[in-house]
């Protein structure tokens, strides 16, 4: 039992410091650290084949929803990928034992956003697959990744810079801003593709950047050739074929084809 006093001490100390305006994540990071190895030698994590009370799988569950979120502070991804795999056995293998936790779309539904933003859809899929039907309709947590991957399936860009300031939580900014990049990278490829040049202004309104300090900065982490006239240069990436379809002969056979099968005919 004091093996427990002492997880749940250090809980305390973590829930405190993470309830601060602006949390010391190094300390964050130490106690959680300290807590991982104090649940695994109290033997209640999901790994475990022994029995645990609803109040050690609670105060587990509790631990490793705060490691998830503090992993999004930390920008840790793999640290985030982990503490999801374990969550959610406390969310559906678990959820006939234990009340439901008031984190527990949020941290779902950031799981979606984290899929997405690494171009995962077949995982995306597969997870979403184990929501009810009635939350993946209404959950604002569940919805917003849902809506961000129709739009990413119509190509509706905008939609989905517009998503950005629309988010169901702050710790979603962190994956939509991977995402965005991402898209931003789709919508820079096809410029150089479309374009022999365009204008700096055109350049930042396609790609959602909000001034032209912006779009220079871009250009030059793409290495795009800036000219005096204050245009993107691709001339190098868009490469003509030397040598154009024979179109006056090409139609002139399909001509001869036409009479002969209308002979054959």
């Amino acid at each position: 039992m004091s093996a427990v006093n002492g997880v749940v001490a250090l809980y305390q100390q973590l829930k405190t410091e993470w309830a601060k305006k602006t949390p010391n994540l190094d300390k964050c990071g130490n106690l959680l650290s300290q807590l991982k190895v104090g649940l695994t030698q109290l033997m209640f994590l999901p790994t475990s084949n022994s029995i645990a009370s609803e109040q050690e799988l609670l105060l587990a569950r509790d631990i490793l929803e705060l490691g998830a979120q503090y992993s999004i502070a930390a920008k840790d991804i793999p640290s985030f990928e982990r503490y999801m795999a374990q969550l959610k056995c406390y969310y559906f293998d678990y959820k006939g034992r234990l009340p439901e936790s008031a984190y527990m779309y949020q941290l779902l539904g950031l799981n979606l956003l984290f899929l997405l933003s690494q171009n995962r859809v077949a995982e995306f899929h597969t997870e979403l697959e184990l929501l009810p039907a009635n939350i993946i309709q209404t959950n604002a947590y569940v919805r917003h990744p849902l809506a961000l991957e129709q739009y990413l399936m119509e190509g509706s860009y905008n939609k989905i810079f517009l998503a950005k300031g629309n988010v169901p939580a702050d710790s979603y900014n962190f994956f939509m801003d991977i995402l965005l990049d991402t898209v931003r990278g789709e919508i820079a490829a096809c410029l150089e593709r479309a374009y022999q040049k365009i204008s700096l202004t055109e350049a930042a309104r396609r790609l959602n950047l909000p001034s032209q300090k912006a779009i220079t900065e871009y250009g030059k982490q793409k290495n795009w050739k800036l000219g005096n006239d204050k245009f993107f240069h691709f001339g190098s990436a868009v490469t003509k074929n030397e040598d154009p379809l024979p179109s006056v002969e090409l139609v002139a056979q399909t001509i001869e084809y036409a009479r002969e099968l209308e002979m054959i005919v």
